[in-house]
């Protein structure tokens, strides 16, 4: 459905407020973030999360380039 957009990642909740506040979306809706106890219990439970519920700042492969590898 093209009315409905994802927003992920650390832009905030004042993105989305903007959004909303000019009139280029009708409504926004923001969640808390999973804690990792929360994580580890679905884990431990062998399920899955659903799609998008889940965020980590950096991803892996950006997290290559940030970080050295060796001294």
């Amino acid at each position: 459905d093209p009315r409905i957009d994802f927003v992920g990642g650390i832009r905030g909740t004042q993105q989305l407020a903007a959004l909303v506040d000019s009139g280029d979306w009708a409504v926004a809706f923001w969640l808390y973030p999973t804690t990792v106890e929360e994580l580890m219990a679905v884990a431990d439970a062998d399920r899955v999360m659903p799609p998008k519920s889940t965020w980590f700042e950096p991803k892996l492969r950006d997290g290559l380039f940030i970080h050295m590898l060796h001294d």
